[in-house]
């Protein structure tokens, strides 16, 4: 065990002294106060010590159980399941307990990624996250901060981008409204199925089919076309889509709803530039038709 004091990101928070396991024996990060219910568990992917550190003891302070993943590499063992040869019972990996690799994602409720790693680059990780079919929430933090880099981390599939130096607990209050929105939807109280032309959609099993079909959409995704057939020919500008789909404690930038609207595309429109289905209103929004 060892004391540190971690000041991280000047002028905006001061993290106090905290005892804290070594790196190499950290399976999770877990707060030494009495905290009654754990808010989720997350995947923090830095590779800088002092950070990453300063981090992990906060996140854990607010209630959350932090996993740890010092470069890309080791979060895509943990994510994909790659390292289950070396999660044998009784074994671990370099220090790390068998129970990170062992089905990981089923636990993780939200990715915490730095694009600045020393095997890969942050934004090619995301991109084989989403590729590979997981839909879990993925925050960026981030030095880099113009306009083109944000854009460019929502368009390959994270839902938040944060720029340093941030408040810790901005940071906290994104993860909280991230985990809580990503949380499945009870069943409306009158179930139906929607149809507009080859597109149907059964709200009630969360199914969609085209033209005959089933067609696999993630939640937000789907949130977003049922808003859409809710009301055809209705425009619905990117802050109405934003309030009714992720709510109206959302943080971050609208111009995630375009690249929601670009994934759509992709997966109903035969020719997703010149779309049947999900048309934009230039100056307005979206509507269906």
């Amino acid at each position: 065990m060892g004391v540190a004091n971690l000041w991280v990101f000047p002028d905006r928070i001061a993290v106090k002294t905290y005892r804290f396991c070594t790196m190499d024996s950290l399976t999770s990060v877990q707060a030494q106060v009495n905290v009654r219910v754990r808010l989720g568990k997350v995947l923090l992917v830095e590779d800088e010590a002092l950070t990453r550190e300063a981090i992990a003891r906060f996140l854990a302070d607010e209630g959350f159980e932090v996993c740890i993943a010092e470069n890309g590499q080791r979060a895509l063992d943990m994510l994909l399941g790659a390292q289950q040869g070396s999660a044998q019972q009784g074994n671990s990996h370099n220090g790390i307990s068998q129970n990170v690799y062992q089905g990981a994602i089923a636990g993780i409720s939200i990715v915490i990624l730095d694009l600045t790693l020393p095997d890969m680059n942050g934004l090619d990780l995301c991109r084989t996250v989403r590729q590979r079919g997981i839909d879990l929430p993925i925050l960026i933090v981030s030095a880099k901060s113009t306009e083109t880099d944000r854009v460019l981390g929502l368009e390959v599939g994270a839902d938040d981008y944060l720029t340093k130096p941030f408040g810790m607990r901005e940071l906290v209050a994104r993860c909280r409204a991230l985990i809580r929105r990503s949380k499945p939807k009870t069943k409306l109280e009158n179930a139906c199925v929607l149809r507009f032309e080859d597109i149907v959609m059964n709200i009630d099993e969360c199914r969609v089919y085209l033209a005959g079909k089933e067609v696999h959409l993630s939640p937000k995704e789907f949130k977003i076309l049922e808003l859409l057939m809710s009301q055809t020919k209705r425009v619905w500008s990117r802050d109405q889509i934003i309030d009714r789909v992720w709510g109206y404690d959302f943080i971050g930038d609208n111009k995630t709803v375009d690249v929601h609207i670009r994934w759509l595309r992709e997966k109903l429109e035969a020719n997703p530039s010149d779309p049947k289905y999900l048309k934009t209103v230039r100056g307005f929004g979206y509507r269906l038709g």
